[in-house]
């Protein structure tokens, strides 16, 4: 699994459309209100899941009338549902016997009488047996977990309405999670699937479990009065049937709640699965650190405070603690836009400086502060400087998800609307059970000398992003001369690069220099690299060619160098990658066992978070092994040997056109078996499906 390319420029893009969606970034303008009405789609969107989550927390509350009351306010059409008001009338004369007061038993019966009793004859056909059954509930305690209004007496019972509401008013509102949520739902719900069913174990077991919850909001089901939609395509019905796990009628039912819309059904299915958001926002913020997409180090000292720190000693032990400990998360760095560094401003005093940084870390001498104090301080200076001076954008601040107003009936705004900021900060690790308080002080105080390490490599990413090669080489050397002993590879395809685009701009001297001094060297002690140096050379035979496209893309050699330096200096890669990476593999092998293509993919942007370019690809130089890495897998998006030309995954296998697809669908559709499943048995008997059918139930 470790072996799958990713895109990681497209999954940047999904992650910063979820955060700006889910309002987790601090708007561009200081000055700006954080939820400013707005008309755009997006902000109606956000304001309407912000409006379904109160409602939701109303009921699981206990809070039926401020539930309703909120309808009325903001969606009145679907209290006009006889269906819906029946089923929150239900649960509030649960709630009233609930308190246990005369006054509240009293104003129980009344809603019998007035409100449930009038309902109940045409609300909808069960409607009148559970009205009766719900009578027992005056008799039975709510402690007697034997009696047959157990249910109606639990707290289950109250989520289950909260998340059928949720369903219903999502799909009224067409309040759909960011994409980004939606396919971190599809994906690793079909990695669950396709370990268990191929016996395979997950390396992520523990994050998905954690983060995609057993249990869904309750399934949907069309009333009566329904409008009947026309018949619906068996394909579509099969295609969302397996795609979220559903038996054909509950196939038929959202696609009629869609009104025939394949993606609205979809969108509908893949939103009942329930994400923890803690979980995900710390994934997501953890991501966005390591990417360089936002900034911030909230408890970051102030300098008056570092200063009267200065007499402290600090050890290289405590600092490598630091960096491990906040590697992941627990700071924060901007916003990168791969624009890279210019050329100029790579001095020697920055080198010094930069080398300097790293020496703290490697340093197993202990140390006296006032020199690390005023080294650090002068090393910090210089970086912001030399950032300031690249012209770089400034990145966002990580904002997290605040606190939503407590719902008061006296208010006319809308809910959802914050009344205070939460602040999440920095964080760490899933795995560390270490909270903000319980974080030793020396951390927060040497927090900058993490930040610089993050500085250090983002710096190195634009820089590869940009082509500057050699200066990348130059600066890495400065700062580490044993980083490419280690990493030969890496060095190999920067090296290589800069080869290339001297013969590409006709300076074949220089070209020749290169690989005599760096190319020849690296292949004579790496075998696997003899045959991608003859590659390379046979470069000088075609002038007229884009000689580039024989070059790793720099968007995967950046991604590489970073993972690679941050194994380094102890900051291990984000666990959404490894999410990512894991769950694209079971997706694209899901597929070739369906022989199928997948018709989600391209609407929830798998198709793009697989797309790399072929140049890099076709290169044999994909043959190095992670272990250049110490366990990373910088190197291992090399060694996927099944990836097509055109950069995707094979998804459709040869036997796909072995069976008509009408046969394959009937008997999908009769015997409610997997593609796959039916495909195989089909091939069995010459494609006949009636052969099939009739042979499974004699």
């Amino acid at each position: 699994m470790d072996s799958v390319p990713v895109n990681w420029d497209a999954l940047d893009s999904l992650v910063i459309d979820f955060a700006k969606s889910e309002r987790l970034l601090f708007p561009d303008d200081p000055a700006s209100p954080p939820l400013s009405p707005c008309s755009s789609s997006a902000s109606s969107s956000y304001r309407s899941r912000r409006l379904i989550r109160q409602i939701c927390r109303c009921i699981e509350a206990g809070e039926v009338d401020a539930a309703v009351d909120l309808l009325r306010r903001h969606v009145p059409a679907l209290l006009d549902d006889r269906r819906i008001l029946f089923w929150l009338q239900k649960q509030k004369f649960i709630e009233l016997l609930r308190s246990g007061t005369a006054r509240d038993r009293d104003s129980a019966i009344q809603c019998l009488r007035v409100d449930l009793a009038p309902r109940a004859l045409d609300a909808y056909p069960e409607a009148y047996e559970e009205f009766k059954h719900l009578l027992l509930a005056l008799i039975f305690d709510k402690d007697d977990q034997s009696s047959p209004v157990a249910y109606e007496w639990s707290e289950r019972r109250r989520s289950d309405l909260a998340g059928l509401l949720s369903s219903i008013l999502r799909a009224h509102l067409h309040a759909y999670d960011p994409i980004f949520s939606l396919t971190l739902r599809y994906l690793i719900g079909i990695h669950k699937v396709f370990c268990c069913r191929q016996g395979v174990s997950s390396p992520i077991l523990d994050l998905t479990e954690r983060l995609l919850l057993e249990d869904r909001d309750p399934h949907l089901t069309p009333q009566d009065t329904v409008y009947e939609a026309p018949p619906f395509d068996e394909v579509d019905i099969q295609a969302i049937a397996h795609a979220v796990e559903l038996t054909r009628q509950g196939a038929i039912d959202s696609l009629r709640m869609a009104k025939g819309d394949l993606f609205h059904a979809f969108q509908n299915e893949l939103c009942r699965m329930k994400l923890d958001l803690s979980i995900l926002d710390k994934l997501v913020h953890e991501y966005c650190i390591y990417r360089g997409i936002v900034d911030g180090v909230s408890h970051s000292p102030p300098a008056s405070d570092q200063e009267n720190n200065s007499s402290r000693d600090c050890s290289s032990s405590n600092i490598e603690c630091t960096s491990s400990k906040f590697s992941d998360g627990e700071t924060s760095v901007d916003n990168a836009d791969a624009e890279g560094v210019p050329e100029s401003h790579a001095d020697s005093t920055s080198i010094c400086e930069i080398r300097f940084a790293f020496e703290v870390v490697d340093n197993n001498e202990n140390c006296s502060t006032s020199d690390v104090t005023h080294q650090d301080t002068s090393c910090r200076r210089s970086w912001s400087s030399r950032n300031y001076a690249t012209g770089q954008k400034r990145r966002k601040k990580w904002r997290g998800r605040v606190e939503e107003q407590e719902y008061s009936p006296s208010s006319s705004s809308l809910p959802g609307i914050p009344t205070q900021e939460i602040s999440h900060g920095p964080i760490g690790y899933l795995e560390d059970t270490v909270q903000d308080d319980q974080v030793p002080k020396h951390l927060s105080e040497s927090m900058k000398n993490v930040e610089n390490k993050y500085d250090i490599i983002l710096e190195m990413r634009e820089l590869t992003y940009k082509g500057m090669t050699a200066k990348v080489v130059r600066e890495i050397n400065a700062i580490d001369p044993d980083f490419f002993i280690q990493n030969p590879n890496l060095l190999f395809q920067l090296k290589q690069f800069e080869f290339l685009s001297l013969v590409n701009s006709g300076d074949q001297e220089k070209a020749l220099t290169v690989a005599r001094t760096h190319l020849a060297p690296l292949a004579s002690k790496n075998e696997d690299l003899l045959k991608p140096l003859k590659e390379t050379l046979a470069c000088l035979l075609k002038p007229c060619e884009d000689v580039l496209t024989k070059a790793v893309p720099l968007s995967i050699l950046a991604t590489s160098l970073q993972v690679a330096m941050g194994w380094k200096l102890g900051i291990q890669e984000p666990q959404l990658m490894k999410i990512v990476r894991a769950t694209l593999h079971t997706h694209s092998e899901w597929f070739k066992l369906q022989m199928c293509k997948d018709r989600f993919e391209q609407f929830l942007k798998i198709d793009q978070l697989k797309e790399i370019e072929h140049r890099f690809l076709n290169h044999s130089a994909a043959k190095a092994s992670t272990d250049d890495t110490n366990g990373s897998s910088q190197m291992s998006i090399y060694s996927n040997s099944k990836i097509q030309e055109d950069g995707s995954s094979p998804q459709v296998s040869p036997g796909e056109n072995v069976c008509d697809e009408n046969a394959i669908l009937k008997v999908m559709e009769f015997l409610a078996l997997p593609r796959a499943d039916a495909i195989h048995l089909l091939m069995q008997y010459n494609g006949n499906a009636d052969t099939v059918i009739q042979h499974i139930f004699s």
